[in-house]
């Protein structure tokens, strides 16, 4: 209690609306909570994509220089490396893949069912963005939860109270999926160093005053270097619970360079990510056979 009455007030900068992009040759349809725009204002997060597929879904392609937080909505998630990691994920599992130097994945609907994915890309520090490739499973059976006064907090990355979650993160990452029954309130404490976002799974929630609906991103800038601050998210009255995605990070403020699949500082390193992928730096495009059917 005493951490909550010291930490500084938070309030939210701006709010993003879903854009809905309809189908194309690899989803049945994709939206996106916020894209890859203006990344000044977004640092150190780049990209959250909603999107919903059958077949073909990604098939195998290439990362570097960022890393991809894949949550699992619906359905059932196949995916493989290159690091020879594949298995299948479901509904509330997470994967965070750190691309680095160089790594090659794919992620489809197991049995080309239907799967439904939000994918954050992170962004990496100019000496990290080099950094060995790493795969980690954050299944939702295994994560911990903070549970009081009908609120529930799903922790991925940070800390939560006396909880930590899973995921091994390069740069100062805090991940959770708040759930708010109909009327109860949250403080939802983060250092005062991050930007932080919360994108409405499921709405209406107010956050910091201020009424967010489903499908759109409140955005709450930095307040300070150091300590503690705090976020006041009130769930409507009715029948359905608040569920609200929320990272945060403090912003890294280097020069962005994106180009396809690969983050990078400089238009050359983007050449030269093109240049390694194609001359088989990243290792070979796998021959992984899709998981059979049980």
């Amino acid at each position: 209690m005493q951490a909550q009455q010291a930490a500084a007030r938070r309030t939210i900068a701006r709010i993003d609306t879903q854009l809905d992009l309809g189908a194309d040759a690899q989803v049945d349809a994709k939206a996106v909570f916020f894209p890859p725009i203006t990344p000044e204002l977004t640092d150190p997060f780049l990209l959250l994509s909603d999107d919903l597929f059958s077949s073909p879904g990604f098939e195998w392609h290439p990362h570097r220089g960022v890393e991809t937080v894949t949550f699992v909505l619906d359905g059932v998630l196949e995916h493989g490396d290159s690091l020879g990691n594949a298995g299948a994920l479901i509904a509330g599992d997470v994967q965070w893949m750190t691309a680095g130097r160089g790594i090659i994945h794919r992620e489809l609907a197991f049995r080309n069912e239907r799967a439904r994915t939000l994918q954050l890309w992170v962004n990496l520090p100019a000496d990290k963005k080099m950094t060995a490739t790493r795969y980690q499973d954050l299944l939702a059976a295994k994560r911990p939860v903070l549970e009081a006064d009908g609120t529930r907090i799903d922790l991925i990355a940070g800390q939560a109270g006396n909880l930590a979650g899973p995921a091994l993160t390069h740069h100062p990452i805090s991940g959770a999926v708040l759930t708010l029954e109909p009327g109860h309130s949250l403080e939802h404490l983060l250092p005062a160093a991050d930007r932080a976002f919360f994108a409405v799974l499921d709405g209406p929630v107010t956050i910091a005053g201020r009424t967010i609906a489903a499908g759109q991103t409140a955005w709450s800038d930095p307040i300070g270097t150091a300590g503690p601050s705090a976020i006041r998210l009130q769930a409507a009255d009715g029948e359905r619970p608040a569920r609200i995605m929320t990272f945060s990070g403090p912003p890294i403020r280097q020069p962005i360079a994106m180009g396809g699949p690969f983050v990078m500082n400089t238009k050359t390193e983007i050449a030269k990510a093109f240049a390694d992928f194609h001359a088989g730096k990243f290792g070979d495009i796998p021959r992984q056979a899709r998981l059979r059917y049980r």
